[in-house]
């Protein structure tokens, strides 16, 4: 399956795309992040997305209340039952999202050329020249001439749905503008985004911190997305406040980059987030269209070197209405996989999209597709040599298990792991088959119970590419005997044979710790 791994540096073959794609055991080494809400909340649409490829559910809560997510939920968890599949919780904060509110039922028309006033007066209703706004100082951050967007949840860029405005004076606290484009606002909630403003509201609101303290911290929420950050002190900060829910104290932080300040302070928010999500939608209001590509592929490079989860969004915003991408959304998410992303989050296309099942699907075939042709060999000289010498102990193991997997054809690699990160380590090479991460439970006292950890290391690798976490037995100690282990690898690989990853006569690599040392060793399946 791994031999004739293209690289897109050769020629490839015309025979070759006319050839149908061959199902797999994976949809994809690239993971998809997929948003649950109106029209994927169902056991039997939840179901359907876990058997396309779907490995994290997000939470989003811009919208809904808690009962309602707390519904999608229990039926998630019932999803993950029947199918016997492994889904990771995401839960999106608001954070200082500005809001534009319609209280009525009525599509508001905006017309270009005429004037409309944002006014913080919430209790006033919107009109055709006058938009209720849920921040009071919106007066005082814009100026004339500024550029003021106003779209349906998560932009879809439809300009007969969305509006551009522009600042003509600011009066009080109300701001007027001249509306550029001809639309119609017709759904209750809308999304408010100035161009290169600053929006002085913190970056986790108290909405956020009594949604985390309530469900996610009765939920035991696998990743926060943390929506615009800005700063490395943001991440500090919710981290704190994290560890603060001891539920929550593993719960990793991926900081949602949004607009220009976030992008000026990349470095630093890298240093301190588990992962990063490239916000392409509001991304690509702060920022001129000819650079949002520019943004990514250096965002992805340096998620990659860093050896953290780099998540693309936005990608085929047409599925949310058609069964089929454009030609140019297939395309981007193949680059995207290209440049080296770990995952693909999905929010319209099955939050309110009609098709959310074979969204995932044809994302998916298309990630793999893509897969065939990445460029391993680059890759992999390219994140040895940004590493540097000398390496570290961990980095030279995950290397050199990852070469020695390609060098002899290997079906997978199985990793022994019991924080993940081994696993991801490996994951950081790019190798192009499958690791089988083996979570060894860990058994933790506070002095009051007892616990296994591991479940959630297992969920975590769920947004990483290439990672595929397998949960060991409990009752296998991880500090144990050679026997033990033994009988830990003949239960993954079993695992692996029932999946349909490893065949007979199969060369499987493996990456374990033994003692204080690590050993990678290479086996041939004898049946």
């Amino acid at each position: 399956m791994h031999s004739n791994h293209l690289l897109l540096e050769e020629p490839i073959r015309m025979s070759s795309i006319l050839e149908s794609s061959k199902p797999t055991v994976f949809s994809a080494m690239t993971k998809i992040v997929g948003t649950l809400g109106l029209k994927s909340r169902s056991v039997e649409i939840i179901s359907g997305c876990l058997k396309a490829g779907m490995s994290v559910a997000r939470f989003d809560f811009s919208w809904g209340d808690m009962e309602f997510h707390l519904e999608t939920l229990e039926n998630l968890k019932a999803a993950i039952k029947s199918t016997n599949k492994l889904c990771a919780v995401m839960l999106d904060t608001v954070g200082p999202e500005l809001q534009m509110v319609n209280k009525t039922d009525h599509p508001i028309s905006l017309q270009a050329d005429t004037l409309v006033v944002l006014t913080p007066d919430q209790g006033k209703e919107a009109t055709s020249n006058l938009l209720p706004i849920n921040f009071n100082g919106l007066s005082k951050a814009v100026k004339k001439g500024d550029t003021i967007f106003i779209g349906q949840y998560l932009f879809s860029g439809n300009e007969t749905t969305s509006v551009w405005l522009e600042v003509t004076e600011v009066n009080g606290d109300d701001v007027v503008c001249l509306i550029k484009n001809s639309a119609t606002l017709s759904g209750s909630l809308y999304t408010l985004h100035v161009s290169h403003i600053r929006i002085d509201l913190p970056t986790l609101t108290d909405k956020d911190k009594e949604v985390i303290t309530t469900w996610g911290a009765q939920n035991k929420i696998d990743f926060l997305s943390l929506s615009y950050t800005r700063h490395a002190e943001d991440i500090r900060h919710a981290r704190e406040f994290l560890s603060q829910l001891g539920d929550l104290r593993q719960t990793q932080i991926f900081a949602k980059i949004e607009n220009v300040e976030g992008l000026a302070h990349f470095d630093e928010i890298l240093r301190e987030a588990d992962g990063i999500i490239i916000s392409r939608g509001n991304l690509g209001i702060d920022l001129p269209p000819e650079k949002v590509f520019l943004f990514q592929k250096a965002a992805v490079y340096k998620c990659n070197m860093a050896g953290k989860p780099a998540v693309v969004t936005r990608v085929v915003d047409s599925m949310t209405d058609n069964l089929r991408p454009t030609r140019a959304e297939a395309t981007d998410v193949a680059n995207a996989v290209l440049d080296g992303s770990d995952a693909i989050l999905l929010g319209a296309e099955t939050l309110r999209g009609l098709y959310p099942v074979e969204t995932i699907s044809i994302v998916g075939k298309i990630c793999r597709e893509a897969e065939k042709v990445f460029n391993q060999d680059l890759y992999f000289k390219k994140t040895v040599k940004y590493v540097g010498e000398p390496m570290s102990h961990l980095e030279s193991i995950a290397s050199t298990a990852v070469r020695a997997a390609i060098k002899v054809k290997a079906s997978v690699i199985i990793c022994f792991t019991s924080s993940g990160s081994a696993a991801r380590l490996l994951a950081k090479y790019r190798p192009t088959m499958p690791v089988l991460s083996v979570v060894i439970p860990q058994l933790k006292t506070n002095q009051l119970r007892w616990t296994f950890t591991g479940a959630f290391e297992a969920r975590q690798s769920l947004i990483v590419r290439g990672v595929f976490p397998m949960l060991a037995d409990p009752r296998h100690p991880a500090e144990s005997t050679n026997a033990t282990d033994e009988s830990i690898l003949k239960v993954a690989l079993d695992h692996g044979k029932a999946s349909g990853l490893i065949k007979p006569h199969d060369r499987v690599v493996i990456c374990q710790k033994l003692g204080d040392a690590s050993v990678v060793k290479i086996i041939e399946l004898e049946y």
